[in-house]
């Protein structure tokens, strides 16, 4: 004979579970659901297209950030007809007011992490971007710039063992100028450095020296007491009352003239006055003459001057 249980049997336990199956069912389905909901499938969005040489490090469902936030998700990936790979990306039209016609999108790669899409607008007051535009992706792969880092800092560190070679431009500029320094320290300074040495320097003082002391002394000799200057002066006042005399006697010699044309008969008294003025103004004119010949004896300034008397 079977032992009888004690346990009363649970009564519906078919529709119980049932119903159990249905309850977790629901649950499953809103979870999805949710979860849906939630990575925006069913949010509207716009179509865009993004051209890159190359889709390495692209994956489905990745984001397409704007100041470090998600506005946008790749949906699929292809390769064009002309070898290059579109990223078709959907973006939410609540976040498609962050792109406009100006925005640029760039595809970084580090050598560490993973790849992300990036995209940059600088004119807000440009038009939005269409639905379905097109767009060239912009790369910025570091491992791919070091080779051309390796080859840049190559370059840069034969240019600067060039640059600090023995018979370098440089070493020898830095040598011309530590000769320059030196010159400069000397005993003349500034001047010692641009005539090349403390002797031309030292010889152009020296010359310099004797043309002043030499117009010193010509300064005496012309504008000092008794110098040339007050003889010449001494002499033109005398030439002065020379002239003034030859000038009294012209003018005795025209009255003299005046009277012999009036009257005839003291013809011969005229002549005889005329013999005297004309004696009268040939002494002023020997003393004009030796007053000139003079001053071309103490003018040193004029001693070829040729004066010529009426």
């Amino acid at each position: 004979m079977e032992p009888q249980s004690d346990t009363p049997p649970i009564a519906h336990v078919e529709f119980k579970a049932i119903v159990l199956l249905v309850l977790i069912t629901t649950l499953v389905c809103g979870f999805l659901l949710y979860v849906m909901y939630a990575r925006g499938v069913f949010e509207s969005t716009q179509r865009l297209v993004l051209v890159a040489d190359d889709s390495e490090g692209v994956l489905v469902g990745m984001d397409l950030t704007f100041s470090g936030f998600p506005i946008g998700r790749v949906q699929r990936i292809e390769l064009a007809p002309d070898g290059k790979a579109r990223i078709l990306i959907d973006v939410p039209r609540k976040d498609a007011h962050w792109l406009r016609t100006s925005s640029v999108f760039t595809m970084e790669r580090g050598m560490v992490g993973e790849t992300h899409i990036r995209a940059f607008t600088g004119l807000f007051t440009d038009p939005p971007l269409p639905e379905d535009s097109v767009r060239t992706v912009l790369r910025g792969d570091t491992s791919a710039e070091i080779p051309h880092l390796v080859a840049a800092a190559r370059t840069l560190l034969d240019n600067l063992g060039t640059m600090t070679g023995t018979d370098s431009s440089l070493n020898t500029s830095l040598g011309n100028m530590q000769t320059a320094t030196a010159r400069l320290s000397g005993r003349y300074g500034l001047l010692g450095g641009a005539l090349g040495s403390d002797d031309n320097a030292r010889k152009l003082i020296t010359t310099l020296d004797s043309a002043n002391a030499l117009l010193a002394k010509a300064d005496q000799r012309v504008f000092g007491q008794r110098g040339v200057m007050d003889d010449a002066q001494a002499t033109i006042i005398q030439l002065n009352a020379v002239l003034g005399d030859a000038r009294a006697s012209l003018k005795k010699v025209d009255a003299v003239l005046a009277e012999a044309q009036a009257v005839g008969a003291n013809a011969r008294m005229a002549t005889n006055d005329l013999g005297v003025l004309r004696a009268e103004v040939d002494a002023s004119l020997r003393k004009v003459t030796n007053l000139v010949e003079e001053i071309n004896r103490k003018w040193p300034f004029a001693r070829d001057t040729e004066l010529k008397l009426p």
